[in-house]
């Protein structure tokens, strides 16, 4: 689909066949010269390099972002170099003169989870962890436990210990309450399924990042607000959240800019915008949207299980994917099987990338794969699985 355009990638990876599409996505060719592009324009402008980023390269990234998650207002975007800067700015939001009730699932990635586990234990914050499983009855169950009423709802579109993908969100969660604070987390979503959030862009934040599908390396995290955002003062709040207003500020009441700047942080690497919009213009140039990714990386996953079933190796059968066949999920599949960290050694010794969470072993697809490599991969790990 897209394989010529991560010549210096396979060039560096020799025989390594990459399968962690999931989790860490290789950088096409563009974004080297977008890297050198950010050096040249530092050099060039200095200080004045940041009226660029915000006249130019921000709305750029915004126009993209929104193109992909088809929210109707890109100015309410904004970025940030990681999502739990995201995470703690909403949290911050809460009004903590009480106790604060969130409600979750039981599969949420790390930088929510954790920072959710340590404000629990100051006794701050009273959690509702719904299970993703069984997978059949999750949004019944997600969608009775809404109507106790919380201060946060926070829940992952596709979630990343499984690939599991929740496909109805707005029959999910156009119900919630407005006082309550909404985010869905697409990391794993975004540029491996269609997304469409138009339906919701009134209610809930969407959070996701570059590092995974979006292939612009680490540094380019964004969350889309909806329009109730206005009312909210974040408490974990950094200069350029009031970017244009700085020289007003001192001795008033701590203000905030337009649109998404309120959820805006302190001074970053921008680098990570030049390489986004770099990846971006390479897939409109190449006609690559999210329904052909899926397409692509459907055929590769159908070939995958196909192939794996039919050669039904020792440990690592078709029967322990979660969730199984059938159910919606992503663009990886998730085994569980009864050794996972010999699974994970004995493929890694024949250089096949992938990775583990716990007991479950991921593979992921992308744009650079085919078919042939498919072949390839499977064949490998016929050879790392005989006794």
């Amino acid at each position: 689909m897209l394989k010529d355009a991560y010549s210096r990638f396979f060039a560096a990876n020799g025989n390594a066949l990459h399968a962690a599409a999931h989790s860490h996505h290789p950088w096409p060719d563009v974004t080297r010269e977008a890297q050198l592009a950010y050096w040249e324009d530092s050099v060039r402008l200095t200080n004045e390099k940041w009226e660029k980023i915000f006249g130019e390269v921000v709305p750029e990234a915004q126009t993209h972002v929104a193109r992909w998650i088809g929210w109707p207002a890109p100015q309410r975007i904004a970025f940030a170099p990681n999502t739990h800067e995201f995470v703690m700015r909403l949290y911050s939001c809460l009004d903590w003169s009480r106790p604060v009730r969130v409600l979750t699932t039981a599969n949420e990635f790390t930088s929510f989870a954790r920072q959710t586990r340590r404000l629990e234990e100051t006794g701050r914050v009273l959690v509702s962890r719904i299970p993703v499983e069984p997978f059949a009855t999750f949004a019944e169950r997600f969608r009775d436990a809404l109507t106790l009423g919380y201060d946060l709802v926070f829940l992952s579109h596709v979630f990343y210990d499984s690939g599991f993908l929740v496909e109805d969100l707005d029959a999910l969660l156009t119900d919630t309450p407005e006082q309550t604070i909404v985010a869905v987390d697409g990391y794993h979503a975004v540029g491996a399924v269609p997304v469409d959030a138009a339906g919701l862009a009134k209610r809930i934040f969407y959070l996701g990042g570059g590092y995974k599908y979006l292939q612009a390396g680490e540094g380019a995290c964004y969350m889309a607000l909806p329009e109730n955002a206005d009312a909210l003062r974040p408490v974990a709040t950094g200069w350029f959240a009031n970017f244009r207003g700085l020289a007003g500020e001192e001795g008033e009441e701590v203000g905030y800019g337009p649109d998404a700047m309120r959820f805006w942080g302190a001074t970053f690497d921008a680098s990570a915008l030049y390489r986004l919009n770099a990846v971006m213009r390479l897939y409109a140039a190449r006609g690559v949207d999210g329904f052909a990714i899926r397409e692509h990386v459907v055929r590769l996953m159908e070939r995958f299980l196909e192939r794996l079933d039919a050669s039904s190796p020792e440990l690592m059968r078709v029967g322990t994917l979660v969730p199984p066949i059938g159910v919606p999920r992503g663009n990886f599949v998730a085994f569980e099987p009864e050794r996972a960290t010999e699974v994970e050694w004995r493929l890694l010794a024949r250089r096949i990338l992938v990775d583990r969470r716990g007991n479950r072993v991921r593979f992921g697809f992308g744009v650079y794969h085919d078919l042939e490599f498919v072949d390839r991969l499977v064949d490998r790990m016929m050879e790392a699985f005989a006794k």
